[in-house]
């Protein structure tokens, strides 16, 4: 199948990027929702990451086609099955001056792996990082990891230093604790925080002790958070902001016939899907006393048949959707298209299967949905509603930005009933996804596994496919996890989206199907 190379040709506007970057700029662009926090262990969420990767580092990062390319470390070669040796960049400095070296990894391995970290899943195959030398580092895996370099980009390294003078070297639960890293931040990637305000704008500077030859010709980048979806668009028209991250589908064609605009559109590898909690004995939210109708695989089949997705991905999402029935898409390896065909919408087949799950009348229950982190989210959940009510299920309708949508019902409070989420896996390969979202919570497992959902059958799979190196095998017991997530509807997909910016036609950028914005391929012309 040919959709890899799709995810290899991010958009660049403009006819590409230039090799020499010209006359320093400034950069203003405003998105939906701000960027949690600014220490790089608190959230698995793509706006977060993707705004401090430009301030922090990886040892391997991905370029502007998402393909792997040294970063703090300049090369890695398998010293044995299971220790993956890293030979660390020299002349790397921190922000404040001071030298990159082994420790900083060390160190960060061991913060990324603490309890408190969101950001322990990637990471989980890891058991230990040594230090052999200043500029060196073995990462040891419990067993043989075929996607390792790929688990690791998201790895942000911290200073040790900055960390133990600024009290930080443990990471906080964001609403839980406060520490100095939640606010502030001090990498050795192409950009410095210099100011903050949380949910209006965020300044960084270019770095000029940046280890690489920059491509962007950026000297200041603000982004600003516009909620309003018809502000944020009149901003870009108006020419206050140089680029929008997110567009409403609606005024994709008043920004198009706009003289000096510009749409950047590509398929994205994110998966919106719903969740159920499966753990709860009784529902809070629910008229249902005394029992969970969401343990029940004959109720989530029926919700799954009460939705008619094409209708959601055609009108309300204006054809920025592709209906889906498979928790990752194409590019995503491990993807198979013959296991990604979504049962049509029947709503007498959905009752039916209520009424022999014993719940004739259906029941109520709240649904929690993010107003400014999706396309069209709010909007998505609000046409859902409906369609539930069609075969009895009552939705009390819960949305609200994402800064406390996902405090509600991420770890550690899992404070959710039912709930629309998206995700791209990290590796850009399904293990991810099923490890991520899906396994057993185990403390590293499932962690975004909010509805608490549990196979054993699956999870022994899970265990096999991390650590399976025939990629024959590997990808024949990725499509058979698979099924067992359909046959027991363990999540309910709904579609892949499309990535849609605008800017400024004198804006040249970078537009991975990961969502990622890397300011390090801006330039303004």
């Amino acid at each position: 199948m040919k959709c890899p190379r799709l995810i290899l040709s991010g958009l660049l506007l403009a006819g590409g990027l230039a090799a020499n970057p010209a006359a320093a700029a400034s950069f203003r662009w405003a998105n939906d929702g701000d960027v949690n926090a600014m220490d790089p262990t608190t959230r698995q969420e793509t706006v977060q990451l993707s705004f401090l990767a430009n301030i922090y580092e990886p040892l391997v990062r991905r370029n502007a086609t998402l393909g792997l390319e040294p970063a703090l470390a300049e090369s890695w070669e398998q010293t044995s099955p299971t220790v993956w040796r890293f030979h660390l960049r020299h002349g790397v400095t921190w922000q404040d001056g001071s030298p990159f070296t082994a420790d900083d990894v060390v160190f960060s391995l061991k913060r990324i792996l603490s309890p408190n970290s969101s950001m322990r899943a990637p990471l989980s195959p890891v058991r230990e990082a040594r230090k052999i030398d200043d500029f060196t580092v073995d990462l040891e895996t419990t067993q043989p990891d075929p996607i390792l370099l790929q688990e690791q980009t998201n790895f942000l390294i911290m200073s040790k230093a900055w960390c133990e003078a600024h009290n930080a070297t443990e990471p906080v639960m964001i609403g839980k604790e406060d520490n100095y890293a939640l606010h502030n931040a001090m990498g050795t990637g192409p950009f410095k925080l210099v100011s903050r305000e949380p949910d209006r704008s965020t300044v960084v500077e270019k770095n000029p002790g940046w280890w690489d030859k920059p491509i962007h010709n950026l000297d200041r980048v603000e982004m600003v958070v516009i909620g309003s979806a018809s502000t944020r668009v009149a901003a870009l028209l108006s020419g206050d902001v140089d680029m929008i991250y997110s567009v409403p589908p609606q005024d994709m064609a008043r920004i198009k016939a706009a003289p000096g605009l510009a749409l950047l559109q590509t398929p994205e590898l994110r998966t919106i899907y719903l969740g159920f909690n499966q753990t709860r004995d009784e529902l809070p939210s629910s008229d249902v006393k005394g029992k969970n109708p969401m343990k029940d695989q004959r109720v989530r089949m029926a919700i799954a048949l009460a939705i008619d997705e094409p209708p959601i991905a055609s009108r309300v999402m204006m054809g920025l959707g592709h209906p889906t029935w498979t928790m990752w898409g194409p590019g995503i390896n491990g993807y198979d298209a013959t296991q990604d065909v979504r049962p049509k919408a029947d709503p007498a087949k959905a009752k039916a299967l209520l009424a022999e799950a014993g719940y004739p009348n259906g029941f109520r229950v709240a649904f929690d949905c993010p107003n400014d982190r999706y396309v069209m989210d709010e909007q998505i959940c609000t046409a859902i509603v409906p369609m539930l009510a069609r075969i009895g299920i009552k939705v009390d309708l819960i949305a609200q930005t994402k800064s406390k949508y996902f405090t509600k019902i991420l770890a550690p409070n899992y404070d959710t009933d039912f709930y629309l989420l998206g995700w791209t896996p990290a590796t850009y390969d399904a293990h991810n996804a099923l490890y991520t979202l899906l396994g057993t919570r185990d403390g590293k497992r499932g962690e975004v596994n909010a509805g608490g959902y549990s196979n054993p059958a699956l999870d022994d799979l899970i265990g096999k496919i991390g650590v399976e190196t025939d990629q024959a095998k590997r990808t024949a017991m990725i499509h058979d996890a698979n099924a067992i997530v359909q046959q027991d509807v363990a999540a309910l997909p709904l579609h892949q989206q499309v990535i849609v910016w605008a800017a400024k036609s004198n804006i040249e950028m970078a537009q991975p199907a990961d969502n990622f914005f890397p300011y390090r391929f801006v330039k303004v012309k």
